[in-house]
Formats: structure tokens, C-alpha cells, sequence
């Protein structure tokens, strides 16, 4: 029979005291090996790297919006501005082509389907292009962009084609099948971030991955003002007459669009550059002409 605790040698008892203590010290202090939390931007440029678009958007909703401005606030409106740039350039690619398909298409199914479809990137441009408008706002509220910006992302490690061979059948009234229209999407979206990227550091894809080898590259300011007002300009022409018809909308992103311009031509007054003037001319001509096609 084992002997109670109260037979136990006090110095026993106090032996197994002091243990106990010592594990609860230990449970309860610093935990030296334990990593340290990422913030909601380094996990942002995680989810863009990866291809997760909604995430990284929804990670650096917050910082866009922080007041006053946290530390990553410039760096996340950067970065949104790409996204919602690439998901613009992927929908409107795929509602072009839709919108072909359904015109080149004989069997009336195929044609109802195409039609569907363009209707549905069409409302996605429209919230890309919106999203796009919110951001350069954020970005340029009073017509200023700062001479050098950041971009601080890796490029992603899933590539869009150059080519997407579905919508080719598309673009000539043949039919894919749902899985081939989701392989379309994805692609396009891939593409259309590729090809965002490739524009926001005024180059191609090859350029833009070594620029962002690093995890980071520094943007002309000018360069980013014009970025911006393509961007704008495209969003812009989605709600013309030719597609969502909402004049509104239009006159709104065309807003925005000058003072994306407007900045521009401050930095140029400070730093001439006959290249870049060329450019902030065609976009302002660009918007004038977008705003008589309401």
C-alpha cells in the first residue's frame, strides 16, 4: 500500500513543489521559438504571389483605408491599383470575346450561352473599372502623385499565357464547354495581372519579373500617373454606349482620370520628359473623346 501524502518527507513535498512552480514558469513565459506574426501586407504580397487576387484585396482593404495612413497604406494602394488594373484588362478581354462568339455562333444555344457570358465579365470590368477609380482617388485626392512610388510584390509564380487558345475558338462561333471557359478565366486573369504588371513598370513581362526579382522595384511617379490614366481611360470605356451604357459612370472615371493627368503634368513641369508629354497628351485626348462617346 502505497503511503499517503501526508507520510510523504516534507522535503519530498517540497521537492515536487518546486517543480510544478518551475513547469508553470516556463509555460508562461516568453516563447523564444515561436515565429513571429506576419503583418496583413507581407501575407497580402503572399496571396498575390500565389495568384489569390481576393485575398491579397482583401488583406490590404483596411490599409487602403487606414486614417491616418499606416505604414503599408501607400505600398497596398499600389498594389490594388495592379490587381484591379489586371482584373479590368482579364474581363473585358473575355466579354470581347464572348460578345464575338455570339455574333460568329449558328446553334442558338451556343449563342444564348455567349451572350451570358459577355454580360457577366461586362459586370465584372464594371466593378474592376470602379474598384480601379476608388484607388487612383486614394492614391492622387488632390492631383498629386509623389516623384517615386513602390511597388513592393513579387511576380507571381503562376504565368499567364500570351495566348488564350480557347477564346480563339471563341473569337470564330465555336463552343467550349464549362471546364474550357473556367481554364479561359483563369488564364485571362493570370494574363491580365501579367500584362498589368508588364505596364506599371512601362516595360514587358520579362522586365517587369526581373523587376520585381527582389520583391520589390521603385516606379517613375510620371509613369504611374500615366499607368493610372490607361487604366482610367479602359475603365472608362466600358460604360459607353458601345457596352454598359451608364453615362454616369463614364463622366466619372473620365474625372478620375484627369486628375491622374493632372498629376502627371506637375511631375513633368518639374522633370520634362518629351516621351512621357507625348503620352499625358493622347490620354487627355483620350478622355475628351470617351466623354463625347456617352
Amino acid at each position: 500500500m502505497f503511503p499517503s501524502s501526508r507520510s510523504f518527507p516534507q522535503s519530498l513535498r517540497m521537492f515536487g513543489l518546486i517543480v510544478v512552480a518551475g513547469v508553470v514558469l516556463v509555460s508562461c513565459g516568453p516563447t523564444a521559438n515561436k515565429p513571429a506574426e506576419t503583418s496583413p501586407y507581407d501575407r497580402a504580397k503572399d496571396a498575390f504571389k500565389s495568384g489569390d487576387l481576393d485575398k491579397a484585396l482583401e488583406l490590404t482593404d483596411k490599409l487602403a483605408t487606414a486614417t491616418p495612413p499606416a505604414d503599408s497604406t501607400d505600398r497596398a494602394r499600389v498594389l490594388r491599383a495592379v490587381i484591379y488594373t489586371g482584373e479590368l484588362k482579364s474581363a473585358m478581354q473575355l466579354a470581347e470575346a464572348y460578345s464575338k462568339g455570339a455574333e460568329k455562333a449558328k446553334n442558338v444555344r451556343f449563342v444564348s450561352e455567349y451572350r451570358r457570358l459577355h454580360n457577366d465579365n461586362l459586370s465584372y470590368a464594371a466593378k474592376a473599372a470602379l474598384n480601379l477609380a476608388e484607388t487612383a482617388h486614394q492614391i492622387a485626392p488632390d492631383g498629386v502623385i509623389a516623384k517615386e512610388v513602390t511597388l513592393e510584390a513579387s511576380y507571381p509564380t503562376i504565368e499567364g499565357p500570351t495566348d488564350i487558345k480557347e477564346l480563339a475558338k471563341v473569337d470564330e462561333g465555336g463552343w467550349i464547354e464549362s471546364d474550357q471557359q473556367e481554364s479561359a478565366g483563369a488564364n485571362a486573369l493570370h494574363k491580365g495581372v501579367d500584362d498589368a504588371l508588364a505596364g506599371v513598370v512601362s516595360s514587358d513581362r520579362a522586365k517587369a519579373r526581373q523587376a520585381l526579382a527582389g520583391g520589390s522595384t521603385k516606379l517613375d511617379g510620371t509613369d504611374f500617373a500615366i499607368f493610372l490614366s490607361k487604366g482610367l481611360a479602359e475603365g472608362a470605356a466600358v460604360f459607353n454606349r458601345h457596352h454598359g451604357r451608364d453615362p454616369q459612370k463614364l463622366i466619372a472615371l473620365c474625372d478620375e482620370g484627369d486628375v491622374t493627368v493632372k498629376a502627371a503634368l506637375a511631375l513633368l513641369k518639374d522633370t520634362p520628359n518629351k516621351d512621357q508629354d507625348k503620352e499625358v497628351k493622347k490620354l487627355q485626348d483620350k478622355f475628351k473623346t470617351l466623354r463625347a462617346d456617352k
